[in-house]
């Protein structure tokens, strides 16, 4: 074949790519996950390393990009990865929690596939399995803006995921027997920042390096299992700018609470004098903080940080004065939360109220949490594969719980609590209020996955319908997850406009493991891919599902 003639058939078959509408962006990730000994306080321990890397590789993207990670589970055990903020619209199939999917057994793989649909900001991965999230295995996930949509603040020189977490130096393997057999975790032995917990005394080696008049974004996520963590720079001020996919209004700090599963964005100008400085981070409402500390380094600096640590703030009213100056960002131009485009849900008339309240007894003398009287348990069946396949009512019953819960009361009075599949039968686009209460001495931290809402209050004391006249029904920021402080109420509200079963969930890992979370099912009534997405080929099957033929598939209309 002459030259000429592959030139024609090359432009022949590229006419067709001319008439069809491109798809978004593709980002390939390919991952083995394997054990690794490292020694992130100092004591070697088994680690959950992606890639050889812990915390594990970092997930850029850009709005509406769509994301494939093919994971190869090189462990002993089963294990699945869930992206904690990650919307997924219409995609559930891709949540990655047990209620949602089969783990991936060892030896094997499997490919998650979804998109950044209309999202923006920061978030992260981690292994819902077990207590793998103990061991390590999580990282970031930063969403860009797309280029013709105006971000408001200038791009920075450079963008840093700082992942903060406390940590334990037993394995994850010795922490599940604890609360297998029936006893709590205690108190974590440290503090750590992307992994390592520096000691602040002049000999670690920089994680940042920043040039003098520059300003950089710093994405903070707390990935920890029990404690409130608070962030500070030595000698600097922090911007903040986004809160979990939501720009916000500019306020400057000197400190910031970033609470379990929480993320924020902040700038930082290196407007100082040209050494080092820390990066602090330290547990919060603990009688004895853990303290870790991260050297920045100023680009031919001369001299160390100073040893004297900013001092992080004290008690939780502190902490809530703080939530209460978040604001959202209603001149900002970016991907919009639901209902989406919406400035205005305080004036959405409220479908559904659900009051959540939690608790924590013995069920056969063993601890367990629940939520309205129920401790959640997973079924052998994942939930959302007994739906799909219409074998739902041989694994788990809907409504358990009741939307009006009251506690028992008295001195002497202890609530029932019942072990059974948590699941919460909704209406698809409906407009519904969730309150969380919690009577607890502690602060409880939730997320609710496949879903941003407003956070529109938090208070002491218990909630009534009265409270309803202090929320912040204009600029309340949208996000994925919210504190509740002890004695006191959260309110949140949103839009249940995406189909399929989401996860709502404590942050904690003992008490989401013990029961401290459950389902909401979405199921549209129109069984339609416009509004779910059909089960993936490759999707995994357990339980009873395993050797079923595959149902109908959902149609485009």
């Amino acid at each position: 074949m002459n030259n000429r003639l592959r030139f024609v058939l090359a432009i022949l078959l590229a006419i067709p790519c001319f008439f069809v509408n491109g798809e978004d962006p593709y980002l390939f990730h390919e991952w083995k996950v394997t054990y690794g000994t490292l020694s992130p306080l100092g004591v070697p321990q088994k680690i959950i390393l992606i890639n050889g890397q812990f915390p594990g590789p970092r997930i850029n993207g850009t709005s509406n990009n769509n994301i494939v990670v093919n994971v190869f589970n090189q462990l002993d055990e089963p294990l699945l990865f869930t992206w904690n903020g990650v919307q997924q619209r219409k995609n559930s199939w891709q949540e990655g929690t047990p209620g949602t999917n089969c783990p991936i057994p060892p030896g094997a793989n499997f490919t998650y596939r979804f998109q950044v649909k209309d999202q923006i900001g920061s978030y992260y991965y981690y292994p819902s399995t077990a207590l793998h999230r103990a061991a390590g295995g999580f990282g970031g996930i930063s969403v860009l803006s797309r280029a013709l949509i105006p971000v408001p603040f200038d791009t920075p020189e450079d963008d840093f995921m700082v992942l903060v977490a406390d940590w334990y130096t037993k394995s994850h393997t010795e922490l599940k027997n604890l609360l297998d057999n029936g006893r709590a975790l205690g108190r974590p032995q440290g503090v750590i920042i992307n992994g390592k917990s520096g000691k602040g005394d002049g000999k670690d080696e920089p994680m940042y390096t920043l040039t003098p008049g520059k300003t950089y974004r710093f994405r903070f996520c707390n990935v920890g299992m029990k404690d409130s963590i608070n962030v500070r720079f030595q000698g600097h001020t922090m911007k903040l700018v986004e809160i979990e996919g939501s720009h916000t209004v500019q306020n400057v700090y000197e400190s910031l609470d970033v609470h379990l599963g929480q993320c924020m964005s902040v700038l930082i100008t290196a407007d100082q004098d040209p050494k080092d400085y820390f990066l602090v981070a330290s547990t919060r409402f603990t009688k004895e903080p853990h303290v870790a500390t991260a050297t920045i380094r100023y680009a031919n600096g001369k001299g160390p940080a100073s040893p004297e640590l900013p001092k992080a703030p004290e008690g939780w009213a502190w902490s809530l004065n703080q939530f209460r100056s978040f604001r959202w960002n209603l001149t900002a131009s970016a991907a919009r939360p639901n209902p989406q485009g919406s400035y205005h849900y305080g004036q959405i008339n409220i479908t559904r109220t659900i009051k959540l309240v939690t608790s924590a007894g013995n069920v056969d003398g063993k601890l367990r949490y629940a939520i309205n009287g129920v401790s959640h348990v997973d079924p052998a069946t994942p939930i959302k594969l007994a739906e799909y396949y219409g074998v739902g009512d041989k694994v788990f019953k809907y409504d358990l719980i009741k939307d009006d819960y009251e506690p028992a009361s008295g001195k002497e009075a202890q609530d029932k609590i019942t072990l059974a599949p948590n699941v919460v039968n909704a209406t698809y686009r409906n407009f519904v209020e969730i309150i969380f209460e919690n009577h607890g001495k502690s602060v409880q931290s939730w997320h609710l996955s496949g879903y941003s809402f407003f956070a529109v209050g938090i208070e002491p004391g218990r909630w009534t319908p009265e409270k309803r006249r202090n929320y912040n029904l204009l600029d309340a920021v949208s996000r994925n997850t919210i504190q509740v402080y002890p004695n006191s109420w959260a309110a949140v509200m949103t839009t249940l406009d995406n189909a399929g079963l989401w996860n709502l969930r404590s942050n904690s890992l003992e008490r989401n493991y013990l029961g401290h979370q459950l389902y909401f099912s979405v199921l549209s009534p129109n069984r339609s891919i416009k509004d779910e997405y059909n089960m993936p080929d490759n999707e995994l099957l357990c339980g009873l599902v395993k050797d079923m033929p595959r149902p109908t598939p959902y149609k485009s209309g």
